[in-house]
This record gives C-alpha cells, sequence and structure tokens, in this order.
C-alpha cells in the first residue's frame, strides 16, 4: 500500500495476507489507517507478492513477510477468511510474532475468523474478545469471554466480528495509535454512519 503522502505519526501497521483471505477485511482497515495518515504495509505471507483472496481476487503486497522483522511494526493486524486463517496458522512466523506480541503486550488486531488463531494458542484465556458467530464457540472453549459488540478491545489486543465491522476494526486502530480527532476526521471523510 503507498504511503500516505502525509504521515501524522511514525507509528506502522502490518497487515498479513494469506491466501485465501478476506480482502475487504484487509483493506477497509488499511484505507481507514491511510486516510488518517498511518503508514500500512501489507505483507504476504507466501513466496509471491501476488495473493488470491477467497473471492478470487488477486492483488500485489508491498513485500514478503519473511523479508521483514515483524517487531518492528506498531501494530500487526490479521484478517479472517477462510482458508486464509488456517493458512495464517500454518505460518510460523505469525504464530511466533502474535505469541511475542501478546506476551509483550504489544499491540495485535484480529478479525472473523483470525481471532480464533489466537484463542487456539491460548493467548486469549482469561480475556474478552469477538469473532465471527461461527468461531464464538471456539473462542469460549479456549477460555475466552466472548463478546458480541464489532469490536473488542482487551489490553492492546483488539478483535473484530467481520467484514461488516472492518472499517470500525480500522477506526479504533487509529484511536489506539492516534486520538479521537483523527478517528472523527476520517470519519466525516469517509460519510461513517455507525
Amino acid at each position: 500500500m503507498p504511503s500516505p503522502d502525509q504521515t501524522s505519526t511514525d507509528q506502522t501497521v502490518a497487515v498479513l495476507i494469506a491466501p485465501g483471505l478476506e480482502e475487504v477485511e484487509a483493506l477497509a482497515v488499511a484505507d481507514v489507517l491511510y486516510r488518517a495518515g498511518v503508514r500500512v504495509d501489507l505483507l504476504s505471507i507466501t513466496d509471491s507478492l501476488e495473493v488470491t483472496s477467497s473471492h478470487k481476487l488477486t492483488f500485489r503486497c508491498d513485500a514478503l513477510a519473511a523479508d521483514i522483522d515483524l517487531s518492528g511494526y506498531t501494530l500487526v493486524m490479521l484478517p479472517g477468511g477462510i482458508p486464509g486463517t488456517p493458512n495464517l496458522k500454518a505460518c510460523e512466523q505469525v504464530t511466533t510474532e502474535v505469541t511475542r506480541r501478546v506476551q509483550a503486550g504489544e499491540p495485535l488486531a484480529a478479525i472473523c475468523a483470525a481471532p480464533s488463531i489466537l484463542a487456539e494458542l491460548g493467548l486469549l484465556r482469561g480475556r474478552q474478545a469477538t469473532a465471527n458467530p461461527a468461531f464464538m464457540q471456539v473462542l469460549e472453549n479456549c477460555g475466552v469471554t466472548p463478546r458480541t459488540e464489532p469490536v473488542v478491545v482487551d489490553g492492546a489486543v483488539l478483535t473484530s466480528r467481520g467484514m461488516g465491522t472492518a472499517i470500525d476494526l480500522g477506526l479504533e486502530i487509529v484511536r489506539q495509535l492516534l486520538d479521537e480527532a483523527a478517528v472523527d476526521k476520517v470519519k466525516a471523510g469517509i460519510v461513517y454512519q455507525g
């Protein structure tokens, strides 16, 4: 994703892109952050910059995750989708980084089915989180207090429900990285009605 013409912060976000992802969950969040002046990098977890989504949409990522130190990003975001979520979970770099982030209290976001990765790794035990309705039982089975709000913030972990809440997740990330004024500016710019 191109860097914004004017960045409002030196904080950065990595969106981890796996084959079979739900593309709107990745791109809506990236778009909201771009509008807020936050640099976002779309990082392919494969050995190719081109990744095809669950809806057969192919797009080009900025870099390969394998070539990047993910700890250098302020926040890492996991889009959902099937088979995108299992593909993310099968990537050792992803599971290592999300584990490190949760243990270190560093910002991490996951949407749709992707919070199930965190739950199954035991990273959400005793926390509150949300996910796509089809994955709420996974959260509960892993010791998570399931919530149904569009976005749930528990410490540095942000979770969201799905494609329909992707803009809400993007706005919450803006709130966490910047402030309420930046959120209001983006809302006005995108004619947000929520």
